[in-house]
């Protein structure tokens, strides 16, 4: 079996590396650190106040709620929030 059928054909907007990319890279800590905190992102909560969890939706129901854009976690939380304290 050939590396293309074992591995799949290379995405054309991301080939893959060859040595020379690799000698010319980089590494994390070399980058500006402006650079770096934009990468890290947001970084672990201080005082984690939710708690990560798994869970199975219907794929309507995923759809409808990424296609609120982003924070669409966030208002389920209050959704599920709401919903329950209106039941008492």
């Amino acid at each position: 079996m050939s590396k293309d059928e074992e591995h799949g054909t290379p995405d054309a907007d991301n080939p893959e590396w060859t040595k020379e990319k690799f000698d010319r890279s980089i590494g994390f800590h070399e980058l500006p650190e402006r650079v770096q905190r934009a990468l890290k992102g947001r970084g672990p909560q201080k005082a984690p106040t939710k708690q990560l969890v798994s869970l199975r939706l219907s794929p309507d129901v995923l759809t409808a709620l990424r296609a609120t854009g982003p924070g669409w976690q966030t208002r389920v939380d209050t959704i599920l929030r709401a919903q329950l304290l209106k039941q008492g």
